[in-house]
C-alpha cells in the first residue's frame, strides 16, 4: 500500500485560490488577530509530517492487534501511547480550541485540513483526539467557568481525553427514552447511574484521566427529550487544586468486537452512583450536546473523506505499476509484456471517480467549515444567522454524503487492485472496513437524510434551504460573465434541485410519508448540486493559477464530474417523484 502523504497543494489551492480565507478572515476580527496564510500554512506542513510519520505507520498494525479488554481496563495497540504523547505534545488535540484555555485557536477551515490528514492517516487513532475535541466544545460552550477552568487546559493539551456517552441498549436514535439517571446530591453533584453502550474512546490507556460527557435525567425531569440534562462525570476524581482523586464509580464492562476500526476502544460503559456535575441548564442537555454536533457530524463527514483519499493514493500507484493486457488504441509501453492497467477505460473510471468525489468532498468539507467559523466568529448578526442557517442545512449532507461518497471510493480502489483488493497486506479491504462504521455511527446516514428533508428543508418551509440556492444561482450569473463551460449545467442542476425541492414540500402537505420516501435520494442530489458549484469555482480558480499542470488538472477532472457524476441527480430525481406509495404496498408481513 502507498504510503500516505497529506494533499497539501490541492488543500493550499481550496484555502488560497477558490476560498480566498486571508481574505475571509479579515471580516472575522478575531481571527484575524490569530491566523493568517503563512500560520495555516506552517501548521498543516507539521500535520502532514505527524500524519505521515507517526501515524500512518500504526494503521495496519492498530488493524491487525486491536484493542484489548482486560479487567475492565482497555490497552490500545502497540505503539498507540507513544504516538498519543507525539500527537499531544504538538499540540494537536486542541488545534481549535480556546486560546484562553490553552488551545492552539485555529478556525474550523484549519481544523477541518488537520482532521482529514489525521484520518487518511489512522482513523482509529484519529477518534481519540476527535472524542475530546468534541467534548471541549460542549464544556466550552455551556459548562460553567469553574469546569471549564479545572478540565479544558487537561483535555486540550492531551494530558486528559474525552468521551461522549449517549447511547443505551434500548435507546439510540430516540434518546428521549434514555434511562440512565441522575440523582442530586447535597454538594451540588449529581449520582449518575445507568449504562451507555457503543462509547468511543470510553476506556484506554493513552490518559491518565478521561472526560466522560454523558446525557441522563433527574427523577422528576420531563418525560421525552425534554428532560435530558447533560453531565461531566471524570473518570478520575479531579480535587480543587487540579490534582487527580479518587477512581470515580464507573467502570468499563467490555468493548465491542466490530468489522472495522479496530485501534479504537468501542466500549459499554457502566456509572454506579459515578459524581458528575451539571453542564448548562437542567433538561436542556440535548441542546448542549447538539452544540458539538454540527461539528462532529462534519468531523464523521471528513472521515469518510480521509478513508477515500487515502485508498484513491494507493489505487493510483497500483494502477501505475501494475502491468496487464494492452490498451484498446495500441501498446502504450511496447518494451514490457503488458501495458500499466491505468490505460484500461474501466480503470480510468474508477480512478477519475475517485478524484473526483474526493477533491469535490474537501471542497465541500471546507465550506462547510467556513460556514461555521462565520457562525462563530462574525460581529456581524445578520450574517452569522445567515452562517448558522447554512451549518444547519448542509451538516447532514456534509455527515452522510461524504461518508456515502468515501464507502464507493473505497470499493473502487479495492476494485483496482483486483484480487490484491481482497487481501489484507494491501490495505484496501481495511479501509473498505473501517470507513463503513462512518455511514452508521453519529447518527445514521438515513436519519441524516431525515434531518434534512424533513427538518431543516420542509419544517423551515423552504427558508433554509433558499440562501444556498440563492447563492449558487448568483454564482451562475458570474459564470455566464465568463463564458464558462459549466454555467449551463450547473444552472440545469439547481433548477432540478429547486423544482425538487418544492415538490416534495407540496406533496408532504398532504402526506407525511413523502418526507422519509424522498430523504435519502433527496440528500444526494443535494449533494451532488453542491459539489457542481464547488467544482464550477474549483475550475474558475484553476484557471487564474499559474501552475498549468494544476490548471489541466482541475479543468479535465471538473469535466468528468458534469459529465460522468453529475447526472446521477436524474435518476434520484425520478425515484423520489415515484413517491412513497411503492414502499407501503407490501403487509409487514410480507416481506
Amino acid at each position: 500500500m502507498a504510503d500516505y502523504q497529506a494533499p497539501l497543494r490541492d488543500i493550499r489551492f481550496l484555502l488560497n485560490d477558490v476560498f480566498k480565507v486571508q481574505e475571509a478572515w479579515q471580516q472575522l476580527p478575531e481571527l484575524a488577530e490569530r491566523v493568517d496564510t503563512e500560520t495555516a500554512d506552517a501548521i498543516l506542513e507539521e500535520a502532514a509530517k505527524v500524519a505521515a510519520r507517526t501515524l500512518s505507520p500504526l494503521n495496519r498494525n492498530g488493524d491487525e492487534e486491536g484493542c484489548r479488554w482486560e479487567g475492565g481496563k482497555v490497552i490500545t495497540p502497540k505503539g498507540f501511547r507513544e504516538a498519543y504523547t507525539v500527537y499531544a505534545e504538538g499540540g494537536w488535540v486542541g488545534v481549535g480550541g480556546d486560546p484562553e484555555y490553552g488551545g492552539m485557536g485555529m478556525p474550523k477551515v484549519i481544523s477541518a485540513q488537520v482532521e482529514e490528514m489525521v484520518h487518511a492517516a489512522n482513523l482509529s487513532f484519529g477518534l481519540y483526539p476527535m472524542l475530546t475535541a468534541g467534548g471541549c466544545l460542549a464544556i466550552h460552550a455551556h459548562a460553567s467557568e469553574e469546569l471549564k477552568t479545572r478540565y479544558l487546559p487537561n483535555l486540550y493539551s492531551g494530558v486528559w481525553a474525552g468521551s461522549m456517552c449517549l447511547t443505551e441498549p434500548h435507546a439510540g436514535t430516540d434518546l428521549g427514552i434514555i434511562r440512565t439517571r441522575a440523582e442530586p446530591q447535597a454538594d451540588g453533584s449529581y449520582a449518575i447511574t445507568g449504562t451507555k453502550i457503543f462509547i468511543t474512546a470510553g476506556e484506554h490507556d493513552l490518559t491518565e484521566n478521561i472526560i466522560h460527557l454523558v446525557l441522563a435525567k433527574l427523577p422528576d425531569a420531563p418525560a421525552g427529550s425534554r428532560g435530558i440534562s447533560l453531565f461531566l462525570v471524570p473518570k478520575v476524581l479531579v480535587n480543587e487544586d487540579g490534582s487527580l482523586g479518587e477512581r470515580n464509580t464507573l467502570a468499563c464492562g467490555s468493548i465491542e468486537h466490530k468489522m472495522g476500526i479496530h485501534g479504537s476502544s468501542t466500549c459499554v460503559m457502566n456509572f454506579d452512583g459515578a459524581k458528575g456535575y451539571l453542564v448548562g441548564e437542567l433538561n436542556k442537555g440535548l441542546a448542549a450536546m447538539f452544540t458539538m454536533m454540527n461539528y462532529e457530524r462534519l468531523g464523521v463527514g471528513i472521515q469518510g473523506l480521509g478513508a477515500g483519499e487515502r485508498s484513491y493514493q494507493s489505487a493510483v500507484e497500483y494502477a501505475r505499476e501494475r502491468l496487464q493486457s494492452r490498451a484498446a488504441t495500441g501498446p502504450s509501453a511496447p518494451e514490457k509484456a503488458a501495458d500499466p492497467i491505468i490505460v484500461h477505460p474501466d480503470v480510468r473510471r474508477m480512478l477519475l471517480t475517485m478524484k473526483a468525489l474526493n477533491e469535490g468532498g474537501r471542497a465541500f468539507s471546507t465550506y462547510v467549515a467556513m460556514q461555521l467559523d462565520i457562525a462563530k466568529f462574525s460581529n456581524d448578526a445578520q450574517v452569522r444567522s445567515r452562517a448558522e442557517g447554512m451549518v444547519a442545512l448542509l451538516t447532514p449532507v456534509a455527515k452522510a454524503f461524504l461518508t456515502d461518497l468515501g464507502l464507493e471510493i473505497c470499493v473502487h480502489g479495492q476494485q483496482i487492485f483486483g484480487g490484491h483488493g481482497y487481501i489484507r497486506e494491501w490495505g484496501q479491504e481495511q479501509l473498505v472496513r473501517d470507513v463503513r462504521i462512518t455511514q452508521i455511527y453519529e447518527g445514521t446516514n438515513g436519519i441524516q437524510a431525515l434531518d434534512l428533508m424533513g427538518r431543516k428543508v420542509v419544517g423551515s418551509a423552504g427558508s433554509l434551504y433558499r440562501p444556498f440556492s440563492e447563492e449558487i444561482r448568483a454564482y451562475i450569473e458570474i459564470l455566464n460573465g465568463t463564458s464558462s463551460e459549466f454555467a449551463e449545467p450547473l444552472r440545469a442542476a439547481l433548477d432540478n434541485l429547486d423544482a425538487l425541492t418544492e415538490w416534495v414540500m407540496n406533496e408532504a402537505k398532504t402526506n407525511p410519508n413523502e418526507i422519509g420516501a424522498a430523504s435519502v435520494e433527496y440528500l444526494h442530489v443535494l449533494g451532488y448540486t453542491a459539489y457542481a458549484y464547488l467544482w464550477a469555482r474549483m475550475a474558475e480558480a484553476a484557471l487564474q493559477n499559474d501552475h498549468a499542470e494544476l490548471r489541466s488538472s482541475k479543468l479535465a477532472t471538473a469535466r468528468f464530474y458534469f459529465a460522468r457524476l453529475l447526472p446521477r441527480i436524474h435518476s434520484l430525481t425520478a425515484s423520489v417523484k415515484a413517491g412513497s406509495g411503492v414502499l407501503y404496498e407490501l403487509e409487514a408481513e410480507q416481506f
